[in-house]
């Protein structure tokens, strides 16, 4: 799986469930969260204050 900034939080999750620790990790509540389906990867960094890139970098490493 390709995650990328625009990939949709909820499919990054079920997708790849090695990411949900990265998730947890930075403090990001998009486990269970209804919006999940609807924010990508770069909207909920927005939302918490979180570099994309890093997050990114520490997605793609999870799944590695």
């Amino acid at each position: 799986m390709s995650i990328r900034r625009d990939s949709l939080v909820d499919t990054v999750m079920k997708g790849s469930p090695a990411t949900i620790r990265v998730f947890l990790d930075f403090k990001l509540g998009c486990v269970g969260c209804p919006i999940a389906s609807f924010h990508s990867v770069e909207d909920a960094c927005r939302e918490h204050g979180i570099d994309h890139e890093s997050f990114l970098a520490a997605l793609r490493a999870a799944i590695a």
